[in-house]
């Protein structure tokens, strides 16, 4: 039985590779912002239009260092319908998580409900742009600039997403990516922030490479979360074909979008106005009183065609078990009804047009409606 993973990550011909990394061998100079790394940063604040980026070893870092560099105390209004990273970089701060319930249209923050989370002990709000769909960034800075909260913003799923013509990496004091396998773009494993003040990438720069500043001076306690040479390598080959990828993807997605459109109890993701889309996962909303069948039960029948879907995201982070005992909150029905019913299907720039509508056909076929 042919598999069907529900990501692929994407890879240069093997001969680009081989070609970028041959001067490696040469040099043996394998990490610590090398030229790779260096070339891998100047391109893309070319590519995300953006003054400042600093490059890391991975999304996770790139966020939990941004919030340690700003020099955050209490509470962090955030979404729990989101990867486990997000609320763990908060955590792992010293800083308290407050959830905010999402939107049932683009399953990004609601924003209508931010006010009535913020007190004196509140510092920052971290949204998350969700299947590349972007959050309310406008109405975001208007209650950050009104209570003078930092904003950070996770964008993993938003590489090269723009809103009004203007790159996410632009919103927010810091924006932060991942570039791991199963993204859009990826560089085997990585990640970046992106960030206005440039105080804020000394900080960084200090927390990536554990302060130092010379090889005889450590001027500040840092991590240890520098890109290495064979990963930025692995960026700048695929950095050269990511808008070819996109645009694969957009085939790929609008060949869902015709083939399920009229389907009882299928809610596609929104298309947003304004919003220039990378097309990174393509989820559906399933609702069992129309469909006639429980998200979890398609996934098993799926999986018996060698399918493989994500529940993305289920749970919400506040229910895992790391958390549920201590941490809580109300309000957060759009989240659970969301995370209860919502599967990310197979999606990749050379998933064939054939596995699609076999896809399709299977989830048609199982409507009881």
């Amino acid at each position: 039985m042919k598999k069907i993973f529900v990501t692929k990550a994407t890879i240069p011909p093997l001969n680009e590779y081989v070609d970028e990394i041959s001067d490696i061998w040469e040099t043996h100079w394998l990490t610590n912002m090398g030229s790779k790394y260096k070339k891998l940063q100047e391109e893309l604040k070319l590519y995300l239009d953006t003054d400042n980026i600093e490059l890391f070893t991975n999304g996770h870092m790139s966020l939990e260092l941004s919030l340690q560099a700003l020099g955050l105390k209490g509470e962090v209004i955030t979404t729990p319908f989101t990867f486990a990273s997000t609320t763990h970089a908060i955590v792992r701060n010293g800083l308290t998580p407050v959830f905010c319930d999402i939107n049932p249209d683009d399953y990004t923050i609601d924003v209508s409900k931010i006010e009535a989370l913020i007190t004196e002990k509140t510092s920052a709000i971290l949204p998350v742009h969700v299947y590349g769909n972007v959050c309310d960034v406008e109405g975001i800075e208007r209650i950050a600039d009104k209570y003078n909260l930092k904003v950070i913003y996770d964008a993993c799923h938003s590489f090269g997403v723009k809103y009004k013509g203007v790159s996410t990496a632009n919103f927010g004091d810091v924006s932060c990516f991942s570039f791991h396998a199963t993204k859009v773009f990826n560089t085997i494993e990585g990640g970046a922030a992106c960030f206005r003040n440039k105080e804020i990438g000394q900080k960084l720069a200090d927390l990536k490479n554990f302060g130092i500043h010379g090889p005889e001076s450590v001027e500040a306690v840092g991590a240890n979360a520098k890109m290495n040479e064979f990963c930025a390598a692995m960026g700048l080959c695929n950095l050269r074909h990511v808008d070819e990828n996109i645009l694969l993807r957009k085939e790929v997605s609008e060949y869902y979008r015709e083939l399920l459109k009229d389907i009882p109890g299928i809610k596609l993701n929104i298309i947003q106005n304004d919003v220039v889309s990378n097309y990174s996962y393509f989820p559906i909303f399933i609702n069992k009183d129309k469909y006639g069948k429980h998200r979890d039960i398609i996934c098993e029948i799926l999986s018996t065609y060698g399918i493989n879907v994500r529940k993305y995201f289920y749970p919400i982070t506040i229910d895992f078990d790391c958390y549920k005992d201590w941490l809580q909150a109300d309000g957060l029905d759009v989240s659970r009804d969301v995370s209860n019913n919502v599967i990310a299907l197979p999606l990749y720039p050379t998933l064939a047009r054939e596995d699609v509508k076999r896809i399709c056909e299977i989830i048609r076929k199982n409507c009881q409606f």
